[in-house]
């Protein structure tokens, strides 16, 4: 009786210290509440990597997390076939991001003595296989894994790390060379994002050099603060920081009569003020509540912000607070003269033309005509889609992804058939070094 009375106990004390909790269907099934896992409770992950669209995926046991904010899923629902080989964690990831390497845009995945490569969320036929043959030279149980495309290291290759040795594997040669990465901490997963190479231990992260290992700066830091839209965890987070510097796309971007500049993105907005450039960040739940998070497209015009979301056109005024006019929202198509959502929208200085942009078309909308009609369509030349445009003296710049555009006009904007000198929104419009 004692000893099964200890059994119990340790059974009770097992399933208490599981990190999952499970709930039971219908049919009386277990099944796994992977809402459980709450990435702003200090998490270790277990690898990070990018997805082939550039976002990362953090992964923690069975389960992973897209981008920078939102719930946990299980890692099957996008990777179907780790479930056939019970696979109820990874140790390491990377992305195969080297344009003439047979395999570019593979995501790799490490468990013991194991690798898995995926193109395009398939299982690649003939994996699993043992990491020795598809990567000779470099050790099982891995710690961290990360892409280095050159010249960022000597040559295309990847940082493998195992507790304190690091490896650097040549893609091409496959010669391995092992480093001593000094004064870095041992890595318990590692991402390269914007050009820039991380080292996570712990829910810490630490930016590192990756041909020598050297940290500089003010490291470590908290990932809660720059990789997790993580609310209110600390008191000492630093959301002006975490927004300029740590995603990848903006969903829109203005400036106010006054010239102040509102750069939008997810729940969060970053003003940059005319005359001393201080910047400030604040949440659209706050400072225009009626949006809550998440705009399409944003345009200034007669002292007022124009916010579309979805099929719905919001105008507040442009000093603080951001009152909503009377009578709005209103839809799209009735102040517009086109058919919502929309991706982008801009006006020029001293003009009351509003550009609207949806997919690889434009329209123009003359602001102070009664009904409003959207007219002049065209095709724009070189993107089938982006994320934002802003027009200003010095012409108009263009969103897509982590980078802009610029353009002298409107009008080259449609008609060019070269892309012109590639920008870096957290660098060049937010002053970030990481």
């Amino acid at each position: 009786m004692k000893l099964l009375t200890h059994t119990l106990c340790l059974c009770l004390a097992l399933v208490l210290a599981l990190p999952y909790s499970y709930e039971q269907n219908d049919n009386n099934e277990l099944h796994h509440d992977h809402h459980v896992l709450d990435r702003c409770q200090g998490l270790e992950m277990d690898a990070v990597a990018l997805n082939e669209h550039g976002i990362p995926l953090f992964f923690k046991g069975d389960h992973l997390f897209k981008g920078f904010h939102g719930e946990a899923e299980m890692f099957n629902e996008s990777f179907a076939e780790l479930d056939d080989h019970h696979l109820d964690h990874v140790d390491a990831a990377f992305h195969m991001h080297f344009e003439d390497h047979p395999n570019h845009d593979h995501m790799y995945f490490f468990l013991d003595h194991k690798v898995f490569s995926y193109h395009h969320h398939k299982l690649e036929e003939g994996y699993p296989k043992e990491i020795s043959e598809v990567f000779p030279g470099i050790p099982d149980h891995l710690d961290a894994a990360v892409e280095c495309p050159k010249p960022e290291c000597e040559e295309d290759c990847v940082i493998f790390f195992k507790a304190n040795d690091v490896y650097h594997y040549n893609v091409k040669t496959k010669a391995v060379e092992k480093k001593e990465f000094e004064s870095m901490p041992n890595c318990t997963s590692a991402l390269r994002f914007l050009e820039h190479y991380y080292c996570f231990h712990g829910h810490m992260f630490s930016k590192f050099d990756p041909k020598t290992g050297d940290v500089h700066g003010k490291y470590p830091k908290e990932a809660r603060d720059i990789f997790m839209k993580c609310e209110k965890f600390s008191e000492h987070n630093d959301h002006v920081e975490r927004e300029r510097c740590s995603h990848v796309h903006l969903d829109a971007i203005t400036s106010d009569h006054g010239g102040n500049k509102y750069a939008f993105r997810g729940h969060h907005f970053i003003r940059r003020d005319e005359g001393n450039d201080t910047l400030t960040a604040n949440t659209l739940d706050h400072a225009f509540k009626e949006i809550h998070s998440h705009v399409d497209a944003v345009f200034s015009f007669n002292d007022h912000l124009h916010m579309i979301k979805g099929d719905k056109l919001y105008i507040f005024q442009d000093d603080e607070p951001h009152a909503l006019m009377d009578g709005y929202p209103k839809s799209v198509k009735e102040e517009l003269g086109v058919e919502g959502p929309i991706d982008a929208a801009f006006v020029c200085e001293d003009h009351h033309i509003a550009h609207i942009v949806k997919g690889n078309h434009i329209f123009d909308v003359e602001l102070k005509a009664s009904p409003r009609v959207a007219e002049n369509e065209q095709t724009i030349s070189l993107f089938e889609k982006i994320d934002a445009a802003k027009c200003d003296s010095s012409g108009v710049k263009v969103f897509v992804g982590s980078h802009f555009y610029h353009f002298n006009s409107t009008m080259e904007f449609v008609a060019a058939r070269a892309l012109p000198e590639q920008h870096r929104i957290s660098v060049e419009l937010f002053g970030c070094d990481h």
